[in-house]
């Protein structure tokens, strides 16, 4: 009986390990040719952003993106020679026409997936990238169009970058880095980079998003102070550098500095709902509207917890309790002071 238990058992592991397309070598072999082929594309990626800003993509720089020695590098893009992918001349690495297609499809599927984390889901600010990371070498030209489609063919992901339609060139990043940038002169975030994901982080804590309003203040070798929406942000030189602002010649400066936010608002005072922050996005969007905080509607704080967080306002004829930071994503215009009360 023992030794008909240990051979059934015996060939149930063997099913286990074996079993065609599920077993656990298949699974094995699959996720091997999975870690490869997104190697490879990640290369791919890796040369189209170099072109597409006019950097020299090379062995040393693949290394470097992908975290490999030189000499693994050297091996890969051999491979990816070979297959027609890409090419190396005058020291330079390029893009293949079948290559280009797919990285336009890799950097076009990461990008869009993370418009629909920001738009569509609950997920967390720092998760956005690293999904996308690996979402980007699952999706099929053909669900990247439908996902496409579903988010309403967006231009740009939410970090600022643009969304390159399939088989169209990528285009270069946009605007100078915020330390490159002249001090008191009204400019927009344009893009934020994701990469490296440390300092994405930070930057997503601070709450700065791409379409905001913002100036320097003040600039030295240790701090950049930055002005954007309604806040003071100080920022060290290794954080400034990753984000990218353009020039606002269509806003004064002094208006700039005279945008106000919900959670300026003390009782008694009344104001006009102008916008909501493009730091506000998503589920957290929609419920906002949702409760009629649509520019023109009349808001007025009707009471204060006693520590001021959250505080209660009227809208609509209805009361709605808000924390301090969804306040402070609802920008305002204020209306005639009322009396106090006593």
């Amino acid at each position: 009986m023992l030794t008909l238990i240990l051979i059934v058992c015996a060939g149930l592991l063997g099913l286990w390990i074996c079993w065609p397309k599920i077993g656990l070598l298949a699974r094995w072999t699959q996720a091997r040719l999975l870690a490869a082929r997104s190697q490879q594309e990640d290369v791919l990626k890796h040369v189209l952003k170099c072109e597409a800003n006019n950097q020299p993509p090379s062995i040393h720089s693949v290394a470097g993106v992908l975290g490999i020695s030189s000499n693994r590098a050297a091996d890969l893009l051999s491979s990816m020679e070979a297959r027609g992918l890409i090419s190396h001349q005058d020291g330079c690495l390029h893009l293949r026409p079948s290559g280009r297609e797919l990285a336009v499809h890799v950097v076009r599927a990461h990008r869009l997936w993370e418009s629909y984390l920001a738009e569509q889901t609950g997920v967390a600010e720092a998760e956005w990238h690293p999904q996308a990371e690996r979402q980007e070498h699952l999706l099929s030209p053909q669900q990247a169009e439908a996902l496409a489609a579903q988010l309403g063919h967006p231009l740009r992901d939410p970090h600022g970058d643009t969304i390159p339609a399939a088989g169209e060139e990528l285009k270069s990043d946009v605007g100078q880095p915020v330390n490159a940038a002249s001090l008191n002169v009204p400019l927009l975030i344009a893009h934020i980079e994701d990469e490296p994901e440390t300092i994405f982080a930070q930057l997503s804590a601070l709450g700065l998003r791409p379409g905001m309003k913002a100036c320097v203040t003040e600039k030295s070798p240790r701090e950049v102070q930055l002005w954007a929406d309604g806040r003071e942000y100080k920022l060290s030189p290794i954080l400034a550098n990753n984000i990218a602002v353009l020039p606002l010649p269509e806003v004064r400066t002094e208006d700039l500095f005279g945008e106000e936010f919900l959670d300026h608002l003390k009782p008694g005072e009344q104001a006009k709902v102008v916008a909501l922050s493009p730091a506000c996005r998503g589920p957290e969007r929609r419920r906002l509207l949702d409760l009629g905080f649509v520019p023109g509607t009349l808001v007025e704080v009707e009471m204060n917890s006693p520590m001021r967080d959250p505080v209660a306002y009227r809208v609509r004829g209805s009361i709605i309790a808000l924390r301090s930071e969804q306040a402070r994503l609802i920008q305002i215009a204020r209306e005639a002071t009322a009396s106090a009360p006593a």
